[in-house]
């Protein structure tokens, strides 16, 4: 994409992709999702593109999410496995440095629908 393009997205409004059709959750909302990330502070582990100080360095970068194949190394990301780890990572994954924050079912739809937008 050229710079001038990226610049007129940005203007616009546009800037903000829909998630893949495979990557797609019914009922999320992504500018909700951005907001939970923001609320529960996600940024302190990772780095999260369009998060205002999300430069966490002790989980992996959350830069384009959506082109990632795996989650966490163990598992297909996908939404059937996203959300589930975004409600409780330590039961899927014991040894994870991950905490369970207490997010519910709908706000994991929520940012997880957000992360696919990114990449």
């Amino acid at each position: 994409m050229s710079l001038l393009f990226a610049a007129c997205l940005a203007v616009i409004g546009c800037d903000s992709a829909e998630p893949p059709a495979h990557l797609r959750i019914a009922g999320g909302d992504a500018e909700r999702g951005r907001q939970l990330i923001r609320y529960y502070g996600c940024g302190a582990c990772h780095r999260i593109e369009g998060i205002q100080g999300a430069r966490g360095v002790v989980g992996p970068p959350l830069l384009d999410y959506a082109q990632r194949t795996m989650l966490a190394g163990r598992m297909p990301n996908v939404p059937r496995n996203l959300i589930p780890w975004l409600i409780d990572a330590p039961a899927l994954a014991p040894q994870t440095g991950m905490p369970n924050l207490g997010v519910s079912e709908a706000q994991a739809r929520d940012i997880a629908t957000y992360l696919y937008t990114l990449g």
